[in-house]
Formats: C-alpha cells, structure tokens, sequence
C-alpha cells in the first residue's frame, strides 16, 4: 500500500499547552497523546537563495492511534529560560520561508511518521539566524480539576535554528554569580550573546574544596540567543563525582575553560553559597 503524500503547505500557528523540548528527546503525554520526535531540534546551515530541507520522525508510543495537527510557531526564552510560542510572527519572523508536509495526519498505535518540511530562503537574504518551531499538537481533551472541566491539548515544539550565510555565536563572561536548581544553589556564569547567531557553553571546570577535595563542574547547555544575557549554571558532573557522598567542604575554587564551539572562556573564581 503506498501513502499518499500531500504537497506542502505554508503554515502558522500555535495552540494551548506546550510540552517544547529543547536538548533531550522525549515523549509528551497528556490523557491519550503520547509521542516521541526525532531530532528533538535542528542546527543546520543555508545560503541565500538556498533551500533547506529535512525530515522529523514522529513515533507513537501509544497502542491508541493519535490524531496530530502540524503548525508553525515563533518563539522566544523568558527571564526562567521558558519556551514561550506564539502564532503572531515575530518582527523579523523567517515562518514566510516555511513549507510543511501537511497540517494533519494520524498515527496508528506504535507507529512512525516522516514529516517532511523544508525553508526556502529569498535570494539576498543578509547573513542572519531563523529560528523558529514546528508545533505537534494532540486533539484537545476535557479533564477535571478540582470540579472544572478544562481543555487542555498535548504539544510538541521541535525547534529550528537555521544559520543563514555567515553568522556565529560570541559568547562573553561577564560576571559570577549563583543560582538555584532544584533545590540547590550552584556556581553561575553570567554569560552574554554578543553574536548574530546563538550559542551554548560545553566544557568542564575543576573545583577544589576547603578539604582539598578535586570535584568536576559542567555548564548548562541552554541556548544563548543573540543579544541576550544569561546566568548559566555550573552543575557537579555526576559521572565523574558520583563516589563523592558529601558535599563540597565551601567555599570551592573554581578553574577550568569553557566553550562556545569555537572560542574558549577562562573559568577562575571561588564560589561559597
């Protein structure tokens, strides 16, 4: 049996409640909705006049079919480093240059979709990053809470970062600081974008406690964008200070070099919570 494959279609759009993943694969689940995408985002490059196509894999890990509806959204990181989508287009939205498969299509339980999409960028286009997501959305369902009944809808966000001509990250550290994740207050890198196109840090920075004692920090992977600041966390690598039960004796002297993909940032404080 062959599948019939629609031609694509200019989309925009975005709906209630967003299950967006920026780094990590995994799947959204929201009474009946259960699915996985694969790559979880993508970081490609495009010249002007090119254009630039690929395919996503939608993987229902349900043994109910899922009815999904495809639509495209802008996007941007609030001050927590939340995903906040939006249908409006942004002032210097790329969603125009955007073609998709098609707007809906139905999964059969345990089945896989390729969906395809692809951006076509305008001849002349000035050397810039588009970025935007393709939404993923569930059929909207009531549930109970707390007597009300409320719609609510499964999403997924696959994000897009598209280098168009020459572009790149520059990532400066500016500052120190602290903060808080779950529940524990960590080392922080104040941390900006003074690029045209984003950035993450990578990398590991040696600590040394009070005692003595060699511990191994890694920064957190969250996207810089282009002219934004940000406090990146410095969080203790598990792997390498797992047999570690205790810990840090504070405060802790910090050293080590980071990196943006291409340039690398000297790490030399001491820390004390």
């Amino acid at each position: 049996m062959t599948r019939s494959v629609h031609p694509l279609h200019r989309l925009a759009g975005c709906a209630l409640i967003a299950a967006a993943n920026l780094s990590h694969l995994q799947p959204a689940h929201a009474d009946g909705f259960s699915a996985v995408v694969s790559p979880p985002r993508f970081e490609a490059t495009a010249k002007a006049g090119e254009t630039y196509r690929d395919v996503i894999e939608i993987s229902n890990v349900s043994t109910q079919p899922n009815a999904l509806t495809v639509k495209t959204a802008d996007w941007r990181l609030d001050a927590s480093a939340a995903a906040v989508f939006t249908d409006e287009l942004a002032a210097d939205s790329c969603r125009p240059w955007v073609a998709i498969e098609r707007h809906d299509l139905t999964l059969g339980a345990n089945g896989k979709y390729r969906f395809r999409f692809e951006v076509a960028v305008p001849p002349a286009t000035p050397d810039r990053e588009c970025r935007f997501a393709l939404m993923f959305e569930g059929a909207s369902q009531q549930i109970d809470a707390q007597g009300l009944q409320l719609p609510v809808s499964g999403r997924i966000g696959v994000i897009v970062y598209l280098a168009v001509g020459n572009v790149a990250s520059d990532l400066q550290l500016t500052g120190y600081g602290s903060q808080r994740v779950n529940d524990q207050k960590l080392p922080s890198l104040h941390i900006a974008n003074r690029g045209t196109a984003h950035g993450r840090l990578d990398g590991f920075v040696d600590g040394t406690d009070a005692d003595g004692a060699s511990w191994t920090l890694v920064p957190s992977t969250l996207p810089i964008l282009p002219g934004e600041e940000r406090d990146i966390a410095l969080s203790f690598d598990e792997g390498k200070n797992g047999k570690k039960k205790s810990a840090p004796h504070y405060p802790l002297k910090l050293h080590g070099t980071v990196y943006d993909g291409h340039r690398a940032i000297v790490v030399d404080t001491t820390f004390a919570p």
